[in-house]
């Protein structure tokens, strides 16, 4: 076994333990105050059955009420910040991870159009550079500005005009590390809490519903290892081909399922799911992107944004986790869900998205980094994010910090 993997995961028969002590989630809906009509209705749509947004009655007003712009962030309360807080609260050591993705020019995207483009430009000013200006560098003025001769840098993001269109269109915060906003995914015209496209749509973005309304966010981040706990048990079926850097993935359309998901908490020690916690998955597909002498390796690339494979949940276990009314729930990949798998034969598009925010509330993140956490055996942490405030944004890709103390002492030593 290669010795990263020594470090980073239980033995097989200590997973195999774990696993054993899993499904103790089942009954935690009791706990988090969900009535007991509440709970048969949790358990209703524990399927994968389609839902029928045409009857607007059944999912609006959602739950915390008609006029709702921030659905389960709702949940992050000054005490359960406070809650959160305490996971480092007495801790000789702690550490902070940072959970994004590196952006860098040419940065893989779902296809679209207009695309998804990420283009990074220089610009200089206050001093002469012949290479920089013979590339087709910017330069905003050559001369040092004032009796201090000041001088600057700054970026600015290249415009692409694309077939069919008048106008030049550059980057998107849909892209890379992401938090999905409310206003992302809709049923026709609807979107949450019954917000009509046509009442709320400007030139500028959304009215309602806009990155706007989620302001900073820190609480309990939880991580389900899913790729750590099907290498510990030796599950070769879930393990697809390795990353051009040797790091081990998910296959490309393997399916989270319940059961992976009580797995994961047993193999992490994780004893509940808890209103307000932002709910992590890891898959290893992050590894895709890895790149060599800032080259990255063009058959990853291909496999790491193509729709036809990707591996999630999808909506049982969407479902199940939104019984527990978690801030967030995101992972590793571009798109949470999963793709290329027999269950997305249905005709539906990205339902796992559509079930999150537009019935639930529940905000989607994607392109999470989890190694860091993952490697030092930090299933509980604190759990920081501030995506842009940008008025009708329908979404933000600040990335996430994970602040917590290793578990080193349980490391196995080599």
């Amino acid at each position: 076994m290669h010795p990263e993997l020594l470090r980073n995961y239980l033995t097989r028969r200590s997973a195999l333990g774990l696993a054993g002590k899993a499904g103790a989630v089942g009954a935690v809906a009791a706990s988090i105050g969900l009535t007991a009509a509440g709970q048969a209705q949790a358990a209703g749509v524990l399927d994968d059955v389609p839902f029928d947004y045409s009857d607007l009655a059944a999912w609006f007003p959602g739950p915390y009420g008609p006029a709702d712009q921030r659905g389960t962030l709702n949940e992050v309360t000054a005490a359960k910040t406070a809650d959160a807080l305490r996971l480092v609260s007495g801790s000789r050591s702690v550490r902070t991870y940072n959970l994004g993705e590196l952006m860098w020019n040419g940065f893989p995207g779902f296809t679209t159009t207009p695309p998804r483009v990420y283009e990074q430009r220089l610009t200089i000013g206050g001093y002469t550079s012949p290479g920089f200006e013979a590339a087709g560098g910017i330069v905003q003025f050559r001369e040092p500005l004032g009796a201090n001769r000041l001088s600057l840098h700054e970026e600015r993001f290249a415009a692409v005009l694309s077939p069919g269109y008048t106008e030049p269109y550059s980057t998107t915060y849909q892209l890379g590390t992401q938090l999905d906003g409310l206003n992302h995914i809709g049923y026709g015209e609807y979107f949450y809490n019954g917000h009509r496209g046509p009442d709320i749509d400007e030139l500028w973005g959304t009215s309602k519903l806009g990155s706007e309304h989620i302001g900073p966010i820190a609480t309990r981040g939880v991580l389900l290892d899913i790729l750590g706990l099907k290498l510990a048990q030796g599950d070769s079926a879930a393990i697809g081909r390795p990353a051009a850097n040797g790091q081990p993935v998910l296959a490309s359309n393997y399916r989270i399922t319940v059961a992976d998901i009580d797995n994961a908490m047993a193999f992490g020690g994780i004893r509940r799911l808890e209103p307000g916690d932002a709910i992590l998955f890891r898959t290893g597909w992050n590894h895709l992107l890895h790149r060599v002498d800032r080259t990255p390796d063009p058959a990853d690339i291909t496999r790491w944004s193509a729709a036809e494979g990707l591996p999630g949940i999808y909506l049982r276990e969407a479902r199940y986790l939104a019984q527990f009314r978690p801030a967030l729930i995101g992972s590793d990949t571009w798109a949470l869900e999963v793709l290329g798998n027999p269950v997305n034969n249905d005709g539906t598009a990205f339902p796992v998205h559509q079930d999150l925010l537009l019935r639930f509330g529940i905000r989607v993140g994607e392109s999470i980094v989890l190694d860091g956490p993952a490697r030092d055996r930090l299933y509980e942490f604190v759990y920081l994010v501030t995506p842009q405030f940008a008025e009708g944004a329908t979404c933000g890709n600040t990335p996430p910090a994970a602040l917590g103390s290793p578990r080193l002492d349980i490391l196995p030593r080599l």
